[in-house]
């Protein structure tokens, strides 16, 4: 489990300035995974209350901008944040509850992840979100 210092480190290693906010944002994401920014923004008032929206706004911007976390925005969705990042990995989403899971790039033969055109991009990425309905769900809608 990270502490704080290992969030000042981080921090430090990605030339950004060390704040308590900046901190206690990194530290949200990283215990709530795939949280959106309202859900972030409570638990950071739980350690400074006095935060405004804003400061952790800026917060979640400038970790996102440094690659020490990921926004992500599945269809239907606000955006998220998580703290895996440097992967290339994707994610499955309920219809129904809104759960969230990650699910690692698949290997193999796996064509959809080559562009049928990738305009002269140099594609390093591919974002791919699964639909459908998480264990809990499936069982309330089968009764």
């Amino acid at each position: 489990m990270a502490t704080a210092s290992d969030f000042e480190q981080m921090l430090r290693a990605a030339a950004l300035r060390v704040t308590r906010p900046r901190v206690a944002v990194l530290n949200a994401v990283r215990t709530h995974s795939h949280a959106d920014t309202d859900s972030i923004i409570g638990v950071v008032r739980r350690e400074l209350p006095g935060v405004s929206h804003q400061t952790v706004y800026d917060a979640l911007r400038a970790l996102t901008v440094a690659g020490l976390v990921r926004r992500i925005q599945p269809p239907g969705s606000v955006a998220r944040y998580e703290s895996r990042v440097g992967d290339n990995h994707h994610h499955v989403v309920c219809r129904s509850c809104g759960l969230i899971a990650d699910v690692d790039c698949a290997v193999g033969n796996a064509p959809c992840l080559t562009a049928s055109d990738n305009h002269g991009f140099a594609i390093d990425e591919a974002e791919i979100v699964y639909s459908g309905l998480c264990p809990a769900c499936s069982t309330t809608h089968r009764s």
